[in-house]
C-alpha cells in the first residue's frame, strides 16, 4: 500500500520560499541591471548626423541607468554591418545599438542575414531625419528645376554621393529620379560624413543625405535644393520639399534603439524607461534641433509595430524601383 504524500512544515516553508524567490528573480534582475558599462553600437561613422544624436541620447540615458554607455562606431554596408554585430551579441542588455530602418529593405533583398521581426528587441524609436539634396554654392543649379533640367539633358552624367548602396539616401534619391524621369550616377560612401567630403571636394555634383549639409548651407558653402519631409523644415523654411516641387516622395527614416532578441523582459523595461527619459532630455532635444531632426519617439512595442508596417511597404518599393537591379549596379 502506498504511503500518502505528506510534507512537513519546514518542507512546505522551504518550497514556498523557493517559489517566492523565483517569482522575485526578474525584479531583482531589474534592480541590479546595469552593474557595468553598456556598449552601444552606432552603425555609422563618427561625426555624422546619426552619430551626433546617438551620442547625445546615450549620454542622457546613462544618467538614468547609473552606468556609462560607450558608443562604438562600426560603419559599413549602409548600416547593416553594425546592426548585424549588435543582433549577434549576447542578449544580456550590455550590447545595444541603433537600428537603421533600412533593415526592413535589406533583409528582403538578402543583403543582410537578419529577420527584423524575429532577431531584434525593440526599445524605442527616437527621432527622424531631415534629408535633402545639396550642391556646391558655385553650382550652376540654383533650383531643383535647374537640376532636373540638366539631368534630363545629360542622362547618367550627373553624379551624387550617398551614405551607401540601398540605404535611405540612395533609395530616396532613386525614387525621386524615377518620379522626375531622370537618370543619375550614384557614388556610394560608408557614411554621410564621407559623402559630404566628396561633394565639398568637388568629386561629385550633388549630395543626397540627412542634414550633414546643414552647417555648410548656413555658411553659404552649399545650396540646398530640396528637402524630403512631409513639410518644410524649421531651419530651412525657404527650401521646398520634393512634394511641393511636384514629386510624390517623402523620406524620414526614423532612428531607433534596439537589442538582440531574447533580452530579459525586466532588463528591456529598464532600458525602455531610460531611453524614454533620454529622448525627452534637453541634451537630445538640442542635438536634434542642431541638425533640424524631428522628434519621433515611440516606446518599444509601438516601435516594433511601426517596423512591421514599414517592412510591408518596402515590398512594394523594392519592385517599383527595381532595387535588386540597382543593388547589382552599386
Amino acid at each position: 500500500m502506498n504511503k500518502p504524500l505528506t510534507m512537513t512544515r519546514r518542507q512546505f516553508l522551504g518550497t514556498l520560499g523557493a517559489a517566492s524567490a523565483a517569482a522575485l528573480l526578474p525584479r531583482f534582475a531589474y534592480a541590479a541591471f546595469p552593474d557595468k558599462p553598456i556598449l552601444f553600437i552606432c552603425p555609422w561613422p563618427a561625426g555624422g548626423t546619426a552619430d551626433q544624436t546617438m551620442r547625445a541620447l546615450c549620454a542622457a540615458a546613462s544618467k538614468s541607468l547609473g552606468q556609462s554607455i560607450v558608443v562604438e562606431n562600426r560603419a559599413g554596408a549602409a548600416g547593416m554591418l553594425g546592426l548585424k554585430a549588435m543582433a549577434s551579441a549576447k542578449p544580456d542588455g550590455y550590447t545595444i545599438g541603433q537600428i537603421p530602418i533600412s533593415v526592413t529593405r535589406f533583409s528582403q533583398l538578402g543583403t543582410v542575414q537578419l529577420d527584423p521581426m524575429k532577431d531584434l528587441t525593440y526599445l524605442a524609436r527616437t527621432s527622424g531625419q531631415t534629408f535633402g539634396i545639396a550642391v556646391l554654392a558655385s553650382s550652376p543649379w540654383k533650383t531643383l528645376k535647374d537640376f532636373v533640367a540638366h539631368a534630363k539633358a545629360n542622362p547618367g552624367k550627373v553624379t551624387y554621393s550617398s551614405s551607401g548602396v540601398g540605404g535611405a539616401t540612395h533609395v530616396g534619391m532613386e525614387e525621386f529620379a524615377l518620379a522626375a524621369g531622370i537618370e543619375l550616377n550614384h557614388i556610394a560612401y560608408k557614411g554621410g560624413s564621407e559623402a559630404l567630403v566628396a561633394l565639398m571636394g568637388g568629386h561629385v555634383d550633388a549630395l543626397a543625405d540627412s542634414s550633414s549639409w546643414a552647417e555648410n548651407v548656413r555658411a553659404g558653402k552649399l545650396r540646398l535644393l530640396a528637402t524630403w519631409g512631409e513639410k518644410r523644415t524649421h531651419d530651412f523654411k525657404d527650401v521646398p520639399t520634393l512634394k511641393e516641387a511636384g514629386y510624390n516622395v517623402v523620406v524620414d527614416a526614423p532612428n531607433g534603439i534596439g537589442a538582440p532578441k531574447g533580452l530579459d523582459p525586466a532588463v528591456a523595461t529598464r532600458l525602455r524607461e531610460a531611453f524614454k527619459t533620454a529622448a525627452a532630455s534637453p541634451e537630445f532635444v538640442a542635438a536634434c534641433e542642431k541638425i533640424d531632426a524631428p522628434l519621433m519617439y515611440l516606446d518599444g512595442p509601438d516601435y516594433e509595430k511601426y517596423v512591421a508596417v514599414t517592412y510591408q511597404k518596402e515590398k512594394g518599393l523594392i519592385e517599383r524601383l527595381k532595387l535588386r537591379d540597382l543593388m547589382a549596379k552599386g
